[in-house]
């Protein structure tokens, strides 16, 4: 037998958000926990952090990694925390962004299917998004979404010897420094 979760206004959700000691996505009034990391994982995310936050250096765009929640207005407040996001200005508060024009997630083989779907339509929704970039945690493979000149999304699949080119922030970076010191 299956029992409903009791469902959330989003500043419900805020609310236990903050004093929680585990992090929820929150999709259709409704909160999920979130899987830890593994050390795969955390070496892809430091490895593109370390490079993009030198790119970002003296320009007046922000970078967020793990912890910052991303609310999609257009989603019914979606919430998610993307693995990296680049953003114009801090958003809201100093806990949730809704305005990035480069997100960036790292898949498990658990998270590949939502990260392919919910995530990427929902965060397509983001009028101000340039870039959706999944990047695989298990081998050399990334996949960039890019909007193009008429709103639409082109998908690109990238992998060993090739490098990402990230238009958002004009910034190129070899998939063997992403995916430096990663066991696969």
């Amino acid at each position: 037998m299956f029992v409903k979760q009791p469902e959330l206004t989003y500043a419900e959700y805020l609310n236990h958000e903050y004093v929680s000691s585990i992090k929820h996505d929150f999709v259709n009034n409704q909160v999920f926990a979130i899987a830890g990391t593994d050390a795969n994982h955390n070496l892809i995310v430091c490895n593109l952090v370390a490079v993009i936050h030198q790119c970002l250096r003296g320009r007046n765009l922000r970078l967020f990694a793990l912890d910052m929640k991303l609310t999609i207005a257009a989603a019914n407040n979606a919430t998610y925390y993307p693995d990296v996001m680049v953003v114009g200005d801090r958003g809201d508060s100093n806990y949730v962004v809704k305005n990035p024009f480069l997100v960036v997630e790292v898949m498990s083989p658990f998270t590949a299917i939502l990260d392919r779907r919910e995530k990427r339509f929902n965060y397509q929704r983001l009028e101000s998004l340039q870039e959706y970039v999944l990047l695989s945690q298990s081998e050399i493979k990334v996949e960039v979404y890019r909007r193009d000149d008429d709103g639409g999304w082109l998908v690109q699949s990238l992998g060993v010897g090739d490098s990402l080119h990230l238009q958002s922030i004009d910034l190129a970076i070899a998939l063997s420094d992403i995916y430096e010191d990663v066991s696969l």
